[in-house]
């Protein structure tokens, strides 16, 4: 029964689970907040569910680039390299802004009388976003159902997952990766240095499965 919405990026984690949960999901909302990225991830968000036939949407929420600061917003601070859990990389922590999406996902949910909202988070993210974490998916979810008449549920079956596991997943699937964005500079090609680009790649060799990027290097 397709009572779901997902957050979609159109990256590697979002896509992955646009193709596992393809049919429970009503409804992909990819929102746009002024990254570097936003230009790379959105047509391939926007590919994967006309390739899926599932409804997208993008909506804009560029007050966060306005009124937040992150190295991942455009005309934020360099974005640091090196590996994806290094201190460095809480440059790139756009402040609750999984708590902001969740919340205008639930209400779409509500709206649209369906039951739940997904987000892809894995355990790769939980050393940097607090918004990732266990204790907060379980606190959102909670503050959904009670905010809601429809009792919106959150749920995010990648949680305790790792990177490499969601490739296999994907592999398995028949996802092509090639479509898919992590880098978050936001150039031409993945830059292959910034800490997503470097998690990346590795959890393509930790998977042993070969990874179909195009790097800068």
């Amino acid at each position: 029964m397709k009572d779901t919405v997902l957050i979609l990026s159109g990256g590697l984690d979002s896509v992955t689970m646009l193709y596992d949960y393809r049919d429970c999901i009503a409804l992909a909302v990819t929102f746009d907040y002024g990254s570097r990225h936003s230009k790379n991830e959105i047509p391939f968000a926007r590919y994967h569910c006309d390739q899926l036939g599932i409804e997208h949407l993008v909506i804009s929420m560029d007050f966060i680039q306005r009124y937040f600061h992150s190295s991942l917003l455009v005309g934020g601070e360099d974005i640091p390299e090196g590996n994806y859990d290094d201190e460095n990389m809480r440059s790139t922590v756009v402040p609750f802004r999984n708590g902001i999406m969740l919340s205008v996902a639930a209400g779409l949910a509500e709206d649209r009388g369906l039951k739940a909202v997904m987000m892809a988070n894995h355990g790769g993210d939980h050393a940097i976003y607090p918004d990732c974490r266990p204790d907060f998916v379980a606190a959102m979810d909670r503050t959904m159902e009670a905010g809601t008449y429809q009792r919106v549920r959150l749920l995010t079956p990648y949680t305790r997952l790792t990177k490499a596991d969601i490739v296999r997943r994907g592999h398995a699937l028949g996802v092509d990766y090639a479509q898919t964005w992590s880098c978050y500079c936001g150039g031409e090609r993945q830059c292959g240095r910034c800490g997503t680009c470097t998690e990346r790649k590795q959890a393509f060799a930790d998977a042993g499965i070969p990874d179909p990027t195009v790097y800068q290097s």
